[in-house]
């Protein structure tokens, strides 16, 4: 059931409510059950690589050929940490987007896609350039169409400062962000307590997986070695070694202190939608915002349950993923209008 607070511009209604699944009501299972839900892509995707203007690449994947789609209304979705086309969360809303005649894609964030990026950087929680430049190169190339962009954890906190930064300049009617770690300095700290060690161990190994990828393939591109790779024991660690040091930035924590989107929410001027889950194991109360400090064109959504990009309904017989329903209606008004 969603919390109500008319001061946080919450979003209420009965078809909006989140209800879990029964007997999965547990914030864990709740994380990690669309992972076996959602296992495999039920679409042709259509790739793209797109060279950017630092002779770095990111790689698109779309729903079907965008030349013959011009005219749909788009969806556009930024993933999480080491995400790309294949995390449940990504396919799933895009399948979502796709049955209901929307053009739908994914932009994989530098290294993501499963080919290391040419450069000596990667990419970060705070870092919206490549955001930006695809978002205007979108409107550019395909001209214009109603248009929403969806971020999930990382990728939403990084789509909020984009939000932030570009105002009303944005070129995007609405936008969702679901289950971001909105305080990445809190977050961390929570991820290294208790049951979280799990998640972060699971996340730091894809990280260490895709940096030796990258060592492997352009040697010298990244500030540290295998073997320093290798020793690395948590996420902080990683981002003061690497994230931060290729990024300009002093250290992890103020990494952290610079791209957290909490307190640039009240900058964000096109309609926006924020979702988070009590009971997320990647956060504690840090995230919520405070009574009052969210702009009008704002609306906050805080269930009960939920856990990390879960949100899982319906039965162990009919499972429902509420998100690919939930964000869909919400936009509808900005991509069908």
């Amino acid at each position: 059931m969603t919390m109500t607070s008319p001061e946080l511009n919450l979003s209420a209604g009965s078809e909006a409510d989140f209800v879990p699944m029964r007997v999965i009501r547990n914030r864990h299972l709740q994380t990690m059950l669309p992972r076996l839900i959602r296992r495999k892509v039920k679409f042709d995707a259509h790739w793209q690589r797109l060279e950017l203007p630092d002779g770095d690449f990111i790689d698109l994947a779309w729903s079907e050929d965008p030349y013959l789609a011009k005219h749909k209304p788009r969806l556009v979705v930024f993933h999480g940490l080491e995400g790309s086309l294949h995390s449940p969360y990504a396919h799933g809303l895009i399948e979502a987007a796709q049955k209901r005649g929307w053009l739908g894609v994914v932009m994989h964030f530098r290294g993501c896609s499963g080919e290391p990026n040419r450069l000596n950087r990667i990419y970060h929680s705070g870092e919206t350039e490549d955001g930006t430049w695809f978002l205007h190169w979108l409107k550019q190339e395909f001209g214009e169409a109603p248009t929403a962009a969806v971020g999930y954890s990382l990728g939403g906190n990084m789509l909020a400062c984009l939000l932030a930064k570009e105002g009303k300049e944005v070129p995007i009617d609405a936008a969702v962000i679901v289950s971001a770690p909105l305080v990445l300095e809190a977050c961390s700290y929570h991820m290294e307590k208790g049951f979280s060690r799990v998640y972060q161990r699971y996340l730091l190994n894809l990280l260490k997986a895709n940096a030796s990828r990258k060592l492997a393939a352009y040697p010298g591109t990244l500030p540290i070695n295998l073997a320093q790779l290798k020793a690395v024991r948590r996420i902080r660690e990683f981002d003061d070694l690497i994230t931060a040091k290729i990024h300009g930035f002093a250290d992890a924590i103020d990494y952290y202190r610079q791209c957290s989107a909490m307190p640039l929410l009240n900058k964000i001027a096109k309609p926006t939608l924020i979702i988070h889950a009590k009971d997320d194991p990647f956060m504690d109360h840090h995230v919520i915002p405070e009574p009052g400090t969210l702009p009008p064109s704002v609306e906050y959504q805080l269930t009960e349950h939920g856990g990390h990009v879960g949100f899982v309904g319906g039965t162990l017989l009919r499972p429902e993923m509420w998100l690919e329903k939930r964000i869909p209606d919400w936009l509808k008004t900005y991509l069908e209008a």
